[in-house]
């Protein structure tokens, strides 16, 4: 776990006042099997088409609204041209866009634990299809507001999307404890003051909650 330097408790013994919490790979996680299994299938190395899909060029588009997740995959496996039959690539890309998941329950219990003391907030860089997903893992009303890429069509590190979460937050971003799994977005949240939190395990999170 990394934190940076913004963690001085205020007279009230707490060291924040608001949570913004990423969502894939922190509260959702994802099951590559069936994906991994084509790819081996083909004789591809595991990982390739994430690879592609999730290149800068490819997922942005994706990420601020611009494209459907059928379209982002259709576009990751062009990159598999040559290398794959068309079937296969399409197959690929079929269970890129369908790759299960689930919610972590030690991270959802967290959350709504420290959500009980100061407001909670999540922002992700994700597809349209956030609100639909977070209703079938039975999250809607797991934060107070829900920041997404795709609707407000700035994504993270993007220093605007930040003020949004902290805006809607409440408090200022210097009261703020921020929760991601990728270190480009928590040295961008750090570099604003919050206190940031380089996600890689739940024991992360409770260590950085424990002071609620």
């Amino acid at each position: 776990m990394t934190l940076s330097p913004a963690s001085r408790p205020t007279s009230g013994g707490r060291p924040f006042d608001a949570v913004l919490c990423d969502v894939d790979n922190v509260i959702r996680v994802y099951d590559p099997s069936r994906l991994n299994a084509l790819e081996r299938a083909a004789g591809l190395a595991e990982g390739t088409t994430m690879k592609l899909a999730f290149a800068p060029d490819t997922v942005l588009p994706l990420v601020v609204g611009r494209i459907t997740p059928d379209e982002w995959a259709r576009s990751a496996v062009r990159g598999l041209a040559g290398l794959v039959s068309e079937a296969a690539a399409r197959e690929l890309g079929r269970a890129l866009v369908r790759t299960p998941f689930r919610a972590d329950a030690a991270v959802v219990s967290l959350l709504r634990g420290a959500r009980a003391h100061v407001p909670l907030v999540l922002i992700t860089n994700t597809s349209v299809q956030l609100e639909e997903d977070l209703e079938a893992l039975g999250l809607t009303d797991l934060a107070d507001h829900v920041v997404s890429s795709a609707r407000v069509g700035i994504a993270k590190p993007d220093r605007r999307i930040y003020d949004i979460a902290v805006e809607r937050a409440g408090v200022p971003a210097e009261r703020c404890l921020f929760v991601d799994d990728t270190l480009e977005n928590v040295e961008a949240a750090s570099a604003l003051g919050m206190r940031a939190v380089h996600y890689r395990a739940p024991e992360d999170l409770r260590r950085a909650l424990a002071a609620l």
